[in-house]
């Protein structure tokens, strides 16, 4: 068993409980998420900026799977995170230099599909790389998705999985968002795209054909869950969708609107649920993530409507790099703020969403959830008796 993500240890406690045949491994999760296994090794390490243990426990990764048989099954276990802690850089490349790209690419607005092109070709491991290296032996991936329409390929950087993107298409995502990588990382990427380096497997690739995935968790099931949660409660529910992406405050000020349209028409209590990843442009220098971000951005646009409610926050428990889930906002959540002397649209500029909802005592903070099945969104709304 080998595997990496902020839910792969609890994933890999799970089958080590249920296996019954011979078993060993190795997984690597984030800090503060590991798991009591008994025949299976679990090392932990820096997310979402990778360091040296993640990057050891990655060679080591790569070092289980080569030199097996046909006869041998290789069970891999990949939920978000894994990109960052299978930091295994591509021949030629440090860690220092997987480190400065992956701030600028966490800094740049970019959306997880486009950062994840650009981890996998700088990878020794992702983009379906760790699946050659296992053959002959048989690959099962058992996935849990935290990325929008559940693509195989972007969760986790797909490590066992076909790469449909190219080392053109990572270059590409550099110039997007003016990134100016280490002079190592761009020779790479321009060897890549002249072919002196091998690309990762596509597709079509028949060394790939012994090797299985399925996805066994998605955004989508855990909103259906809650919508269940609230119709038995008595509540409206309004799904948005699991796969809403674009920029974190404009997409919650959207659905500030959308709500404050709803007040004046709906006559039960109403809760609109949705998913999805956004992504922050970071301007300022402010403590945020996106779902801080988000839901200030609609706290600010719904502007103390008695009406409504807000909730935002990762379903890993860490919005950012912050060991908070994300907060909640209340219709008096602005009129509290500005009692304390906050200027709620400067805080918004400055990228300070954890600073503003902590300042009031409404982040919500879960701990280490041990799974990850991306960022889970809920506006309720009290009509007017």
């Amino acid at each position: 068993m080998i595997g990496a993500g902020k839910a792969s240890a609890a994933m890999a406690r799970a089958v080590e409980d249920q296996w019954p045949h011979p078993l060993e491994g190795l997984v690597v999760t984030r800090y503060g998420y590991g798991e009591a296994c008994k025949r299976i090794e679990i090392v932990e390490a820096a997310h979402p900026v990778p360091d040296e243990k993640g990057r050891a426990a990655a060679g080591r990764i790569l070092e289980k799977v080569k030199g097996l048989t046909a006869d041998d099954l290789v069970l891999c276990l990949v939920s978000g995170g894994a990109s960052s802690l299978l930091a295994l850089p591509a021949p030629g490349l440090s860690l220092a230099d997987k480190q400065e790209v992956n701030r600028a690419l966490l800094k740049s607005g970019a959306n997880i599909g486009e950062m994840n092109t650009v981890r996998k070709h700088l990878s020794a491991i992702k983009g379906g790389r760790l699946a050659i290296a296992a053959q002959p032996a048989r690959v099962l991936s058992w996935l849990i998705s935290d990325v929008p329409n559940d693509d195989p390929g972007v969760i986790g950087s797909g490590p066992t999985v076909a790469d449909r993107t190219t080392f053109a298409e990572a270059l590409v995502v550099l110039e997007k968002y003016r990134i100016a990588p280490p002079a190592a990382v761009r020779e790479h990427l321009e060897a890549g795209t002249t072919g002196k380096i091998e690309e990762t497997p596509k597709p079509a690739d028949l060394r790939l054909k012994r090797v299985e995935t399925i996805i066994v968790g998605t955004p989508k099931r855990s909103l259906e869950a809650a919508a269940a949660v609230a119709r038995s409660r008595g509540y409206v529910v309004v799904m948005l969708g699991d796969n809403l992406e674009g920029e974190a405050r404009e997409l919650g000020a959207a659905h500030a609107r959308r709500a404050l349209d709803l007040v004046a028409r709906v006559t039960k209590p109403t809760v609109i649920l949705s998913g999805g990843e956004t992504t922050v442009t970071v301007r300022g220098k402010g403590r945020g993530g996106r779902n801080v971000e988000y839901l200030l951005g609609k706290a600010i646009e719904a502007n103390g409507a008695p009406q409504i409610w807000g909730l935002a926050a990762d379903t890993d428990g860490v919005d950012g790099a912050e060991e908070i889930a994300g907060a909640i906002f209340t219709p008096d959540s602005l009129a509290r703020a500005l009692a304390m002397g906050h200027d709620p649209k400067a805080m918004l500029h400055d990228n300070d969403g954890h600073n503003f909802f902590e300042s009031l005592g409404d982040s919500l903070i879960t701990g280490p959830t041990r799974t990850n099945v991306n960022d889970f969104r809920a506006t309720l709304i009290v009509p007017n008796r």
